[in-house]
């Protein structure tokens, strides 16, 4: 059975910013900010690794899009974002 690292790595895919409004709409969306490994944010989230999700929350290095964020990128089609779903949540950032 593969460790949730390497599943977690064969599962980030790269899509604009159309396929991730649903998620949006239904608040589904955490962003992780390019100081950060979104693999490791996944597993972390996945492990329920409360100290480091809170660290990385109180640091804003992972959060709810802002309201100018969503703005930007119902705007700008140009934008892609690697993702990875770790339910209930779909984890993205900015390529």
């Amino acid at each position: 059975m593969k460790n949730l690292e390497t599943r977690f790595r064969e599962d980030v895919t790269t899509v604009e910013w159309q396929y991730l409004i649903s998620h949006a709409q239904r608040d589904a969306i955490i962003f992780v900010t390019k100081h950060l490994d979104i693999i490791e944010v996944g597993v972390a989230i996945a492990q329920d690794d409360i100290n480091s999700v809170q660290h990385w929350i109180d640091k804003t290095l992972i959060h709810k899009p802002s309201t100018a964020q969503l703005t930007t990128w119902n705007t700008d089609s140009s934008i892609s974002f690697n993702t990875l779903i770790v339910q209930p949540f779909v984890l993205i950032q900015v390529i």
